[in-house]
């Protein structure tokens, strides 16, 4: 049974219309894949933004030695995850989903987003589901998947959020 943990980016004084431009503009990712840089490496494959919706890939490289001691008895290279993105057209509510592809890793990583707006501004919120298929570490590297990945949503919410303040005030 998959693991579930949802993360909720708040955006106060920004519009679901402001934050859903800065997820169709390259510069935004390519601002937050700067910034993921420096933790280890990081591209951005490809971004697709339309009429129809946003699709958007990204590639993490995590060295094994960084990995926590009870990842690194499972994985015996580096971990390379490819998180693909797709949000639908923008409207009252846009909702999203995205899908990871980490070769030779032992489970799954998905989830949904949802971006709407607050009295405040806006949310996205996103609900993660991971699922790993080893007898006795599962829910234990399902746990530590989740913790790590709510680490990354924070550091890009915060660098969207300081990209969308400075977009407002150069407008």
């Amino acid at each position: 049974m998959p693991r579930r943990l949802d993360y909720s980016a708040r955006y106060p004084l920004h519009t679901t219309k402001e934050v859903y431009a800065a997820l169709q503009n390259r510069d935004l990712w390519d601002t937050r894949i700067e910034e993921m840089r420096k933790h280890s490496p990081n591209d951005l494959v490809r971004l697709e933004a339309g009429d129809n919706g946003i699709e958007v890939e990204t590639r993490h490289v995590l060295p094994r030695e960084s990995l926590p001691d009870l990842a690194q008895a499972v994985m015996r290279k580096d971990m390379t995850i490819t998180r693909t993105e797709r949000y639908s057209a923008f409207g009252p509510e846009v909702t999203g989903e995205y899908t990871t592809f980490l070769p030779g890793g032992p489970g799954t990583l998905e989830g949904t987003m949802r971006l709407f707006p607050t009295e405040t501004g806006c949310t996205l919120r996103t609900s993660s589901y991971a699922t790993v298929q080893l007898p006795f570490l599962g829910r234990k590297l399902e746990q530590l998947m989740l913790v790590n990945l709510i680490d990354l949503f924070r550091a890009e919410a915060e660098v969207t959020q300081r990209w969308l303040d400075q977009q407002h005030r150069v407008a």
